[in-house]
C-alpha cells in the first residue's frame, strides 16, 4: 500500500513539474495584426454592400444640390412651448364649454319637472337594447336601436343619434327614483348631438345620476361581464366623485376587537376599501385600528396623512386584509387620535387644507363621547364625523347616530356585504351640500386612466385618457338647505389627441411633449409605460397613473423641473440626460433644453424637451406643389400614418381619407376645407422631391444584370417630415424580415410619440458612418445597416433624414468566414499553437459585437441579439476592465418585480387550530343566515344585487393575491464602446488554462470583431454578464429600536410639492345639518334570530 502511495506521489509531482510546460507549449496564439487585417477587409466590405445598395452617397449628393435654396432654422424653444400650451388650452377650453352646456341644461330640466312617483316611462336601457325574446319581440326597456360602426368612436358599433341609459346591476331599473331622473335627462339628447356638431373632436359625452344610472352618448350596447353582470356604477368613477367634493382629508377608524369576528369584520374591511376607492389624488388619508389600545395599520404612517393616491391605496388595502380582531373596544382614544392628526395637519400646513372627516366603523358605540368632540371640535364642528354600524345588531345605534348628527356627518347602517356600496356613497353627497348650496360649479380635470370597464374592446381598454367634469345640482328653492346634488355631466379626453397638438416633427428625433398634473403625476409622456406584460396577456400596471415626473424625468435629481411644473411656472431647464433607446437596451447621453408652461384653466402643466445640437435644427425647403405632387405619389412613398398633416377627425366626410390621402387631395384643390399643417406640408414635399431620384437608383439595382446580393432585402429612408421610402429587394416568400418596416413594425415607423429606431440611432453617429444592430422579431433574427445625411448652410449643419438596408444574418456569415480566416499557405514554421488560423474552425470562436456588446454575428444563431457577457463573461469583463466598453448606470422606476408584498404589522395571528376552525364555521354559519334573511326578508333586494356587491368584492380581494408582480425601482447597467481605444488583447488565467482573445474595432462602423480561443472554459472563474434589471431596495437595518424609520418609509409618506386645487368648498351656514342619515327598518324572524345568537354565543365561549 505505501509502494503505491508513494508512486501516485512521485506521478503527481512529475506531472506538477511538467504541467507549466505543457500549457506554454499548447497556449494558442492570435496575432493582433492579423484580427486587425479581418476587422479592415470587413469594414471595406460592409461598407460597400450599405452604400451601394443603400444609395447613401446619391441622397447626400442630392441634398449637397439643393443646399442653395434651403433655409436652416434655430428652433425656439419658448415660442413653440407657448404655441402649443395655447393650442392645447384651446382645446380643452372648447371640452369645458361643451361640459358647462350639459350642466346647464340638467339643471334647467330637473327645475321644471315635477317628481313623480308612479311614473311610467320606457327608455333604452343600454343592457337590453336590440334584445327580443322567444317570440322575437323586443324585450321591456329594450327596443330598437340603430348602431353603425364609427371610425371616430373606435369603430365601436354606436349610435350618433341617440343616447342610452346604464343602469347597474344592483339599482333596480325601474325605481321611481330612476325613472324620474331619466325622463329628467331626456333632454340632454339635443345638447350632446348639438356639441359633438359644434365641436366634432368630442369624444363619449355624458350624465352620471346620483341615483346611480348613466346616460351616455352616443348610445351603445353594453356588454356585461362574464357573470352577465353589468358591475359599472358612474358614482364610483374619479370624474364623478372629484366633481362631486372638494379635496378632503379621511381618517378611517375601525374597531378591530373581539365583537367584530366573523362577517362583521368582512363588512367592514369591504367598507374601508369602498371609503379608499372614493378617494383621489387631491385627498389625503390614514386609518387606523382600535381595541383597548390605538395603533395605525401602516406604524410608518402614524401621526401623519398621506397623499391617497393609487400606491397608496392599494397599500392600505393590503394591510387592511391582514387585520385581525381581538381585545375590548375603546372609541374614545381612537377619535382623541384622530382629531390630533388632523388639527396637526391643518396647523402645518398639510393635508388637502379643505374638508376634514372621521369615518368611524364599529358594530356600536357604548357612549356618545360627547367630552371627546366639546374638546377638539364643538362648537365649530369642523372635522365632521361619518358613522357606519356594522351588522345586526341594534342595541347601540342610537350612541352611533348621535356622533354623526352632532358633528355635521352622516349615519348609515351596513347588516350585509350588498349595503356597502349604496351606504358609503352618501358622505360624498354630505361633502358636496356647502357646494351645492353655494352652486359652485367647479369644473375638475382627472388623472390619466385607462376606462377598461367602460367598453370591452380591446382598442378601448389601452387607451389612455383624462375627464373634464362638472357637477350638477337642483336649483329648488324649496330644497336649497338640503343642497341636492343631481349628478356629474362630463366628456372624456384621449390623451393622443392632446399631445398631437405638440407635432413630433418639430419636436426632432430625440425630443418629445409631456403633461403633468397638479400632483406632479405624467399625464402623457413618451416614457411613460403604463403596461406590463402578465404571461401572453398586457395589463395595466396598478400605479399607471401615479408615476411621478421625477420618476420619469430621473436625471433631474433636485427636481428643479418638476417643482417648477407643479407650480404652474413658465421657464427653461438644461439638463445632461442618460436616456435609452431599443426597449432600453442601449443608452445615449443627450443634453436636452426643456421649456415649460402651465395650460390656464386646468390643473396642467405642459413640457417639452428639444436635444440640443442637431435636434434644435431644422431646414426648411421650398418646391412647387406641381413638383411635389408628382413625386409624392411614387409607389414606394409614405408618410406617418399617426402624425396629422391633415385634421381629418373634423368634418365626418373626411374620416374615410388615410393622412396620404387627405394630402394629396389638398393640394390637388379637391378637399379645399381640410385643415393642414402648411409647413409640414411644404417640408414633405421638398422631401419628396429630393429623395425622388433613390426610387430609379433602387429600381436600376434590381434590374442590373448581376441583380443583388443574396442577403440584402430591403433598403429604405426616412425624413423628419414623417416621409419614407422603401424597396424590397427580396420578395415576401423569400424574405426573412417580413414584418421589418410593416404597419406590425412600430418601433421602425414614425410614430405620434417616436421617429423610427434606426433614424434614432444613425444620427448619433458621425454622417456617412453606417451603424449596425441587430433585430429580432418574434424569432426572426436579421441586422439594420443606417447612416445620417445632413445639408448645410451658412455655416450651420442640420440632420436631413437616415437612408440604410436590412440585410439577413446569412450575408454577414458568408462574408464573414471568408474574411476571417488565414491563407493555407501561411508560414506557420515559427508559429506555436494553431496554424493557420480559420474563424470557421473549432479552435476560435469569432464575433461581430455592436457598441452596446450586443452580438450581430456568432457561429451559434442562438447568440445573435445577445448581449456579449452572457455568452462570455471573462473576456466581457476583460474588455470592460481594459476601458474599451465602459458601463453606464441605468434607472427604471415602473418596474415590476415578483415577489410578496411586505409591510410592518402588528396585528396578531389566529391563535390555534380550533381558533381558526371556529372562526370559519362562525362565518359560514352567519352568512348562511345573512343570505337566508335577505332571501326571505328583504325582497326589495334582487339576487343580482347581492351576487354583485359579493363578487365585487371577492375579485378584488382575489386578485391581489394572485398577481406576483408588484411595482418596484430597478437599476440596470447598459455598455458603451470608448470608440478612442481601437484594439486590446490578453490573456485570462482560467485555472488550468490560458483564454487568449483580441478584440478590433471594424473602421467606419459602430463594430468590433472578437477573435476568442474556443477550448478554454472560464465560465467557473468569471460569471455571466447580464442586463438583468434589479430590484432597488430602500430598506435599512432596524439595530437602533423602533424608532429608526426605513428609507422606504420615508418615501411612502414623503410628500412632494404640489398645486392644490384652487376652489375648496367646506362650509356653508345655510347647511341643513339635520339630515344626518337614519337606521333601515328590518322585519327579524324570531327563530333564525335567536338561534344566530346562541350558536354565535357557543362558538365565542369556545374560542
Amino acid at each position: 500500500m505505501d509502494r503505491w502511495a508513494r508512486a501516485l506521489r512521485l506521478g503527481l509531482w512529475i506531472f506538477a513539474l511538467c504541467s507549466p510546460w505543457i500549457s506554454v507549449h499548447a497556449q494558442m496564439k492570435i496575432p493582433p495584426e492579423t484580427v486587425q487585417q479581418w476587422a479592415s477587409v470587413m469594414s471595406v466590405q460592409l461598407q460597400d454592400i450599405t452604400t451601394k445598395y443603400s444609395g447613401s452617397l446619391l441622397l447626400q449628393k442630392k441634398l449637397k444640390d439643393v443646399e442653395p435654396i434651403i433655409k436652416i432654422v434655430q428652433l425656439d424653444g419658448k415660442s413653440l412651448v407657448k404655441d402649443f400650451s395655447d393650442n392645447i388650452e384651446g382645446m380643452l377650453g372648447r371640452k369645458m364649454l361643451s361640459v358647462r352646456r350639459l350642466a346647464e341644461s340638467a339643471e334647467d330640466a330637473d327645475l321644471y319637472h315635477d317628481y313623480n312617483s308612479t311614473l311610467e316611462f320606457d327608455y333604452y336601457n343600454s343592457m337590453m337594447i336590440n334584445t327580443v325574446d322567444e317570440e322575437g319581440n323586443y324585450i321591456s326597456l329594450g327596443g330598437e336601436f340603430p348602431l353603425e360602426e364609427n371610425e371616430h368612436f373606435n369603430n365601436l358599433p354606436v349610435n350618433t343619434l341617440q343616447s342610452d341609459v346604464q343602469v347597474p346591476t344592483n339599482v333596480f331599473n325601474r325605481d321611481p327614483y330612476i325613472l324620474n331622473g331619466v325622463y329628467m335627462s331626456e333632454a340632454l339628447n339635443d345638447i350632446f348631438i348639438s356639441n359633438f356638431q359644434k365641436d366634432p373632436t368630442l369624444t363619449w359625452q355624458y350624465f352620471g345620476s346620483s341615483t346611480g344610472f348613466f346616460r351616455l352618448y352616443p348610445g351603445i350596447k353594453w356588454t356585461p361581464d362574464s357573470n352577465g353582470v353589468a358591475a359599472f356604477d358612474c358614482r364610483n368613477r374619479n370624474w364623478y366623485i372629484q366633481a362631486a367634493t372638494s379635496p378632503k382629508d379621511i381618517i378611517i377608524v375601525v374597531d378591530i376587537s373581539g365583537s367584530m369576528k366573523g362577517l362583521k369584520m368582512t363588512i367592514a374591511k369591504h367598507t374601508i376599501n369602498t371609503i379608499l376607492d372614493t378617494l383621489g389624488e387631491n385627498d389625503f388619508v390614514n386609518v387606523i385600528a382600535y381595541t383597548d389600545y390605538v395603533r395605525y395599520v401602516e406604524p410608518c404612517f402614524k401621526g401623519t396623512l398621506v397623499q391617497a393616491d393609487l400606491d397608496n391605496r392599494e397599500h392600505f388595502k393590503l394591510l387592511v386584509d391582514d387585520i385581525h380582531v381581538k381585545g375590548e373596544a375603546k372609541i374614545g382614544k381612537a377619535m382623541k387620535e384622530s382629531f390630533k392628526v388632523l388639527n396637526e395637519a391643518t396647523a402645518n400646513g398639510q393635508g388637502s387644507l379643505c374638508n376634514q372627516a372621521i369615518m368611524l366603523i364599529t358594530d356600536g358605540a357604548m357612549e356618545d363621547y360627547k367630552e371627546v368632540f366639546e374638546e377638539y371640535n364643538w362648537p365649530d364642528r369642523r372635522v365632521r364625523v361619518f358613522t357606519y354600524l356594522i351588522g345586526r345588531e341594534m342595541t347601540f345605534a342610537q350612541n352611533t347616530k348621535w356622533i354623526a348628527c352632532n358633528n355635521k356627518g352622516y349615519y348609515t347602517h351596513i347588516s350585509t356585504l350588498a349595503d356597502v356600496q349604496e351606504n358609503v356613497m352618501e358622505y360624498l353627497h354630505v361633502l358636496s351640500r356647502p357646494m351645492v348650496i353655494n352652486h359652485n360649479h367647479d369644473i375638475i380635470w382627472t388623472e390619466a386612466y385607462m376606462d377598461t370597464v367602460l367598453f370591452n374592446t380591446k382598442a378601448q381598454s389601452l387607451l389612455l385618457m383624462t375627464s373634464v367634469a362638472m357637477p350638477v345640482f337642483s336649483k329648488k328653492k324649496e330644497t336649497l338647505s338640503h343642497g341636492i346634488l343631481l349628478g356629474v355631466v362630463g366628456s372624456d379626453i384621449p390623451l393622443l389627441e392632446v399631445m398631437k397638438l405638440a407635432p413630433k416633427y418639430m419636436l426632432g428625433p430625440h425630443g418629445y411633449s409631456f403633461l403633468i398634473t397638479n400632483n406632479g403625476y405624467i399625464l402623457a409622456h413618451p416614457d411613460l409605460r403604463p403596461l406590463y406584460k402578465d404571461g401572453k396577456k398586457l395589463k395595466p400596471k396598478p400605479n399607471y397613473n401615479s408615476v411621478d415626473l421625477n420618476e420619469v424625468e430621473w436625471e433631474d435629481t433636485d427636481e428643479v423641473l418638476r417643482t417648477a411644473m407643479v407650480r404652474g411656472e413658465t421657464g427653461t431647464l438644461g439638463l445632461d440626460i442618460r436616456a435609452s433607446v431599443d426597449k432600453r437596451k442601449r443608452p445615449l447621453f443627450l443634453t436636452n433644453d426643456y421649456f415649460y408652461t402651465n395650460i390656464d384653466n386646468t390643473p396642467f402643466s405642459f413640457g417639452m424637451a428639444l436635444t440640443r445640437g442637431q435636434g434644435q435644427l431644422m431646414f426648411l425647403g421650398n418646391v412647387s406643389v406641381e413638383e411635389g405632387l408628382h413625386d409624392l405619389t411614387s409607389p414606394d412613398l409614405t408618410i406617418a400614418s399617426e402624425w396629422t398633416y391633415c385634421e381629418t377627425d373634423i368634418d365626418p366626410h373626411h374620416r374615410k381619407y388615410s393622412q396620404l390621402q387627405a394630402v394629396i387631395l389638398y393640394l390637388q384643390g379637391k378637399e379645399p376645407d381640410l385643415d393642414c399643417d402648411e409647413m409640414l406640408l411644404q417640408q414633405t414635399l421638398f422631401d419628396a422631391v429630393v429623395t425622388a431620384p433613390l426610387e430609379a437608383y433602387w429600381n436600376a439595382l434590381m434590374l442590373d444584370g448581376d441583380g443583388v446580393v443574396p442577403g440584402v432585402e430591403t433598403a429604405f429612408l426616412g425624413t423628419r417630415s414623417g416621409l419614407m421610402r422603401l424597396m424590397r429587394y427580396a420578395g415576401v416568400e423569400t424574405r426573412v424580415a417580413k414584418n421589418f418596416l410593416t404597419a406590425k413594425d412600430k418601433e421602425n415607423l414614425f410614430t405620434l410619440d417616436h421617429f423610427p429606431l434606426w433614424y434614432r440611432l444613425a444620427i448619433e453617429h458621425p454622417p456617412g458612418r453606417f451603424y449596425y444592430y441587430p433585430t429580432e422579431d418574434k424569432g426572426v433574427k436579421y441586422v439594420t445597416a443606417t447612416t445620417a445625411v445632413t445639408v448645410s448652410s451658412e455655416g450651420k449643419t442640420a440632420i436631413a433624414g437616415a437612408i440604410g438596408v436590412q440585410l439577413t444574418l446569412d450575408l454577414l456569415e458568408t462574408m464573414l468566414w471568408a474574411i476571417a480566416k488565414q491563407p493555407d499557405d501561411t508560414d506557420c514554421s515559427n508559429t506555436e499553437g494553431v496554424c493557420p488560423l480559420s474563424c470557421q474552425s473549432s479552435d476560435l470562436n469569432c464575433y461581430l459585437v455592436d457598441n452596446n456588446g450586443f452580438i450581430l454575428q456568432s457561429k451559434e444563431r442562438a447568440d445573435v441579439g445577445r448581449f456579449f457577457g452572457e455568452v462570455d463573461g471573462s473576456v466581457m469583463a476583460t474588455v470592460i476592465k481594459l476601458g474599451m466598453y465602459k458601463r453606464v448606470s441605468l434607472y427604471d422606476y415602473q418596474g415590476m418585480c415578483k415577489g410578496t408584498h411586505h409591510h410592518a404589522s402588528s396585528a396578531q395571528p389566529l391563535l390555534s387550530p380550533f381558533y381558526g376552525m371556529a372562526a370559519l364555521l362562525r362565518w359560514l354559519f352567519s352568512n348562511a343566515l345573512m343570505f337566508l334573511l335577505d332571501f326571505n326578508f328583504c325582497g326589495l333586494w334582487h339576487s343580482d344585487y347581492f351576487v354583485d356587491a359579493k363578487a365585487g368584492y371577492h375579485t378584488s380581494h382575489k386578485k391581489k393575491h394572485v398577481d406576483a408582480l408588484q411595482p418596484c425601482d430597478t437599476a440596470y447597467p447598459g455598455f458603451m464602446l470608448d470608440y478612442s481605444i481601437k484594439e486590446t488583447n490578453s490573456l485570462i488565467k482560467c485555472g488550468r488554462c490560458q483564454k487568449m482573445f483580441v478584440v478590433q474595432q471594424l473602421p467606419n462602423s459602430n463594430l468590433v470583431m472578437m477573435v476568442v480561443q474556443a477550448d478554454c472554459d472560464c465560465s467557473r472563474q468569471y460569471p455571466s454578464i447580464t442586463l438583468e434589471p434589479k430590484e432597488i431596495k430602500y430598506i435599512l437595518s432596524l439595530t437602533y429600536g423602533e424608532n429608526n424609520a426605513t428609507v422606504k418609509c420615508n418615501r411612502m409618506k414623503s410628500q412632494k410639492v404640489r398645486r392644490r386645487p384652487q376652489s375648496c368648498h367646506a362650509y356653508h351656514p345655510k347647511e341643513n345639518a339635520k339630515d344626518c342619515g337614519g337606521a333601515s327598518a328590518i322585519s327579524l324572524s324570531v327563530a333564525l334570530f335567536l338561534t344566530s345568537l346562541i350558536v354565535s354565543s357557543a362558538l365565542h365561549q369556545r374560542t
